[in-house]
């Protein structure tokens, strides 16, 4: 008869306790799996530190500044930066540093609408396209095609100079109805590996309508590499948003985000002064790269294949 040896019971080590702990604390799934990656990762933590204040910013602008944006003194017009007015001047005199904090929310608020849009049609259109198929998919592929043979910039700007009145919501809208089919796709392929899988077949087997098991077994584990997707997305919409701005197609004033900043000076006057361009476009590509490098972390962390 073989015995246990009490100590070999009870001896486990400290690092094996620890790390079961740690896996019951965190679970064994696949989001616990890539948050115990992710925040070890400089290149996700980081990122992620910038966006949160650039949220900040763009929520509370008034914590990083108290000057008015629209506070202007013609005097200094374009004068370059010094001390107290760390960005230099606008044309209109007014000062850069404070327009450019002001100008995060506009710029913010069309990325994450323009994002969230595209994300929604994306999850319902492409649940039912990869779950149903047949004809549903051939009449929703079709659509999404159209829209796809769209380039962003160029329709966006054709669309958008038939717009009077250009703000948020409508520079959201039609960036939202042109940049949806890439997502769709994604998260259409993605159903289409998940509908066969036997937890869907043991759910249907059991009597689970479609709807059920939509909703409780195919969304959930088909939306981590869209959710990856849609964060590198986000900044992929900023810098469009600031591209068409630029070219004239975008927001209008009064209306403040990074891209109005840009197109401001005109392109005569940016050797003599070159900080009209420099703060505004840094800022973009800051948050473009940040949410870029987020994004790309997040894909890798959430890809089984990697693991």
């Amino acid at each position: 008869m073989s015995s246990l040896d009490p100590a070999a019971t009870s001896g486990q080590s400290a690092d094996q306790q620890a790390v079961t702990g740690e896996d019951v604390a965190e679970g064994t799934s696949l989001w616990g799996e890539a948050w115990r990656d992710l925040r070890r990762n400089p290149f996700f933590v980081v990122p992620v530190l910038v966006i949160v204040v650039l949220t900040v910013m763009a929520i509370w602008p008034q914590w990083f500044t108290d000057m008015v944006p629209r506070s202007c003194d013609l005097s200094r017009s374009a004068d370059p930066p010094q001390a107290g007015h760390w960005f230099g001047f606008d044309r209109q005199g007014c000062d850069l540093y404070t327009r450019v904090i002001y100008s995060t929310r506009a710029s913010l608020l069309i990325g994450l609408s323009v994002t969230l849009g595209a994300f929604a049609i994306a999850l319902v259109l492409g649940s039912l396209s990869g779950y149903f198929g047949r004809w549903l998919d051939a009449v929703l592929g079709r659509i999404a095609d159209v829209f796809f043979g769209i380039p962003l910039v160029i329709g966006a700007i054709v669309l958008l100079t038939a717009v009077a009145d250009r703000g948020v919501t409508e520079v959201s809208a039609i960036l939202i109805l042109l940049a949806w089919p890439p997502m769709f796709r994604l998260m259409r392929s993605t159903v289409l590996s998940v509908r066969e899988s036997d937890y869907v077949q043991a759910a249907r087997a059991l009597g689970a309508g479609n709807a059920r098991v939509i909703v409780r077994h195919v969304v959930p584990n088909s939306i981590a590499p869209v959710i990856a997707y849609a964060t590198v997305f986000m900044g992929v919409i900023i810098g469009a948003e600031a591209t068409l701005t630029f070219l004239g197609a975008g927001l209008q004033l009064p209306a403040l985000s990074w891209g109005v900043l840009l197109s401001s000076p005109p392109a005569r006057e940016l050797l003599n002064t070159p900080h009209l361009l420099l703060f505004p476009s840094l800022f973009v590509s800051l948050t473009v790269l940040s949410f870029v490098l987020a994004g790309d972390t997040l894909r890798d962390a959430l890809d089984p294949k990697l693991r």
